[in-house]
């Protein structure tokens, strides 16, 4: 982004002409892709405006005329809808921008278009497959079209890897950022939960929700995550952003490793033999650079924590979806309307895996129930306080790393995702900053290393991760 920010400031290229470009890359590859759910169908006209700006020597910020595309769980105020990859939303028009997108278009960006997703970002079925939703069909990995692209973000890590745009827009919950980036061979931050606003984003848990960039490089991270995040009115959990908030550009530091304290997260290694090995390799790049590798360090394991995990989620998601669709006049006005929506639209809707995540979150309690309560408690402790607090604080640790998944698995309609697991459960249950860079391959995939630490932590581990990333250059297009 930075070149194309640099080209358009030489007048070397112009926004109409990066449109222009751009969608004619989608036209050329995404049939195979599957990435984009829609383009905007204003994005032409938003792109000769902000040339004309330009020409008139009125910028509105560093992402000036750069086409960017958002997921489809996030609002846009304009002709596009926001339907979380559901035929219940697929006729929904958002009234406004979510706070994100506003954020977006202040700071100059072109929205291209919305990127597919998992249907409702993967909370519809324990067995549902990464990239499917039923309005934008499957996303494909550009690595290798019979393998998952990951999940939830799959249309925005794609869309980015294959030069549809010049950077995306993705939610993680837990792993919705940092996976699929992991598999596109991308840079994917996911902030902490309060730095970047989830308003007018299509929920699952409050506690953890954040939006985040998917990007080729960490300096167009860096540019992204600047432009997003910001205290908003309309989500509280942001009141403190603007106080925390960076020009993350800033941290681009290339001896940022040297001195860095780097403790290695054992219990959320072992998924993948060969993604074992490149940490290792990792680890000794780590260590050349002038970090100080602590291995191993003590973490809860994803064991421990996910049953705590999953009630707060399932419980979160219904106050959360219901307070979405009474708000957004989307048609369905509850959880209970989509779940009934799914049942009479089944042989489309539900092709492949069904909705046990929905009824079970529709049978649970409310915000204030003893259970909800505890097992958030329990939860946060597990992989805060007592999980990454407690490790950063023994070993005096600047982050903590891990490989962030496995390779792609083989799409597999029948019987669901491979997961073998990752290490995005700790900094995800804990509201905690998580960046993800290219680590390696494994024959022609892509697996990324993850850097996680305390809150608000996001320039230390975008230091860490950009001398890393120059350090070891990794990443490569796909050859579409």
């Amino acid at each position: 982004m930075g070149d194309i920010a640099l080209a358009l400031e030489r007048r070397a290229v112009s926004s109409r002409e990066l449109v222009d470009a751009h969608t004619a890359r989608i036209s050329d590859h995404d049939r195979k892709l599957g990435a984009v759910i829609e383009l905007n169908p204003d994005a032409v006209a938003i792109a000769e405006q902000r040339d004309a700006e330009r020409a008139a020597g009125k910028l509105r910020g560093p992402l000036h005329g750069i086409p960017v595309m958002v997921k489809d769980n996030l609002d846009t105020g304009d002709r596009m809808a926001t339907s979380a990859g559901s035929l219940a939303l697929a006729g929904h028009r958002a009234a406004r921008d979510s706070h994100v997108v506003q954020r977006l278009r202040a700071a100059g960006a072109v929205i291209l278009g919305k990127t597919n997703l998992s249907e409702w970002a993967n909370f519809r079925s324990t067995r549902s497959t990464s990239g499917w939703s039923s309005r934008g069909g499957q996303t494909r990995n550009p690595y290798d079209t019979a393998r998952t692209p990951g999940g939830s973000s799959s249309g925005s890590a794609v869309a980015v890897a294959a030069g549809f745009c010049a950077g995306a827009i993705g939610t993680e919950t837990d792993g919705s950022i940092v996976h699929p980036c992991s598999m596109n061979g991308l840079v994917g931050i996911k902030p902490t939960v309060g730095l970047v606003s989830r308003a007018g984003i299509v929920p699952i848990a409050a506690s953890q929700d954040s939006a985040g960039p998917m990007t080729r490089t960490v300096a167009d991270a860096a540019l992204l995550l600047s432009a997003i995040a910001g205290t908003d009115p309309d989500d509280p959990a942001t009141e403190v952003a603007d106080r925390q908030r960076r020009d993350y550009r800033a941290a681009l530091d290339p001896a940022g490793l040297h001195g860095a304290r780097l403790g290695v997260a054992r219990a959320y290694c072992g998924h993948h033999e060969r993604a074992d090995r490149l940490l290792e390799e990792a680890i000794g790049e780590l260590k050349k650079a002038g970090a100080l590798v602590i291995d191993p360090i003590e973490l809860p394991s994803v064991d421990e924590i996910r049953p705590f995990e999953r009630l707060v989620m399932e419980t979160e998601f219904k106050h959360g979806l219901n307070a979405y669709l009474e708000a957004a006049d989307a048609g369905p006005r509850e959880l209970g309307d989509v779940i009934a929506f799914n049942r009479a639209h089944a042989a489309k809707v539900m092709p492949y895996f069904g909705q046990e995540i929905f009824e079970a979150s529709l049978e649970r309690g409310g915000l204030d129930e003893p259970a909800y309560l505890e097992a958030l408690a329990t939860a946060r402790r597990l992989a805060g306080r007592d999980g990454i607090d407690a490790a950063l604080a023994r070993d005096r640790l600047d982050a903590i790393i891990a490989p962030t998944t496995t390779p792609a698995w083989l799409i597999d309609w029948l019987c669901g995702d491979n997961k073998r697991g990752g290490a995005s459960c700790p900094a995800a249950v804990a509201g905690y900053p998580h960046i993800t860079v290219p680590m390696g391959w494994v024959d022609h995939l892509p697996v990324g290393l993850s850097f996680f630490a305390g809150a608000f932590a996001e320039s230390k581990l975008i230091s860490i991760g950009f001398a890393f990333e120059q350090r070891t250059r990794q990443q490569r297009p796909p050859a579409l």
